[in-house]
């Protein structure tokens, strides 16, 4: 079994930054990739940012320049910094890591009000 533990949301205002954090742990064999989604009051989950084993990764269009995903691989742990953030960044964000299924985390809570 494995357990993903967000940390880091909370309440920030517009230009401001946050970090959130994503532990991973239990019976982990190989992850594939790690990743960041997000989902707003009445929308859909979307991802907002990916890494990939080797490294690569990808962002949604409206974070880029904005927001990095990284991780600590020794950890299993995922990491998203986010700056300059704005009113339409405020969502739940959701971990998740791709082994051999996909596991989810139970959600952060980001406002971004002033």
């Amino acid at each position: 079994q494995v357990q993903l533990v967000e940390s880091g949301g909370g309440l920030v205002q517009p230009g401001g930054s946050l970090r959130l954090s994503c532990a991973a742990s239990g019976t982990i064999f190989s992850i594939y990739a790690m990743a960041w989604y997000r989902q707003a009051p009445g929308k859909q989950r979307d991802l907002v940012a990916r890494i990939r084993d080797g490294g690569s990764t990808n962002y949604a269009d409206s974070v880029k320049g904005r927001f990095t995903i990284s991780r600590d691989n020794a950890k299993n742990t995922v990491y998203l910094q986010m700056n300059s953030l704005k009113p339409e960044d405020t969502a739940v964000y959701y971990c998740m890591i791709s082994t051999m299924r996909d596991y989810w985390g139970q959600g952060t809570h980001v406002t971004v009000s002033s």
